[in-house]
């Protein structure tokens, strides 16, 4: 994993919330440094004091077991290779990532201040992992990832009192009608929820790093 550290964090003895950020399928632990520029987002963000200081993990998240570009393919039981790297890195982050980091850092443990995200296959995962453990997480975000939809919210108990903030965001050449339909059928039962569609970009990192962008000054502001 790549762990991003707040400016300030080697100043003092404070103690910080926590983003979990996940890549996509063919991806590594490192893209959101190496082609996703989150340090120097990050670091202007807080600069400027438009981002809460918090500690951003990003980690492998078994996106190469799965379908998608450099997949291996591996399939579960069911035969569905999504579903089983999805299964596989959820007990991982869970059972392992969260109490490793919570234990070797100055962390936030409890569920408001616990964020996940991810671009692509990784926001599929996010969706997946949030909604089945909503005492961990209370900002969700999925960056061409697909939507949190009101049959999401209505099925998933303790949803509305858990969940802070949804954010599903996408590329203009992607699908910005089915993230602005969403949008709009959130706000109609009232969950709060923002979406985002980037600027004549696709399914690309240049989406995703405005997604970034535009998601992190929302995080853990209450």
């Amino acid at each position: 994993m790549h762990i991003y550290l707040p400016p300030d964090y080697d100043s003092g003895n404070a103690r910080y919330p926590v983003f979990y950020l996940m890549s996509g399928g063919g991806d590594t632990d490192d893209g959101w440094i190496s082609i996703g520029r989150l340090n120097l987002i990050m670091d202007n963000l807080i600069a400027e004091g438009k981002a809460r200081p918090f500690i951003i993990v990003m980690t492998y998240g078994l996106t190469n077991e799965g379908p998608g570009p450099g997949g291996r393919g591996r399939r579960g039981a069911g035969g569905n290779p999504f579903a089983a790297a999805s299964a596989a890195f959820e007990s991982v982050l869970v059972g392992e990532l969260i109490p490793y980091i919570d234990a070797n850092f100055r962390t936030l443990t409890d569920q408001p201040n616990r964020a996940m995200a991810g671009l692509s296959m990784g926001g599929a995962q996010t969706r997946a992992i949030t909604l089945r453990n909503l005492d961990k997480f209370s900002y969700i975000g999925l960056f061409s990832g697909g939507v949190i939809s009101t049959n999401d919210v209505l099925n998933t108990p303790g949803f509305r009192e858990k969940v802070k903030l949804v954010f599903c965001s996408t590329g203009s050449r992607e699908n910005p009608g089915a993230i602005k339909a969403n949008h709009e059928a959130l706000n109609e039962i009232g969950i709060k929820n923002v979406a985002y569609v980037s600027p004549d970009t696709g399914h690309e990192f240049q989406t995703w790093r405005r997604s970034l962008r535009e998601f992190a000054p929302l995080l853990f502001r209450d």
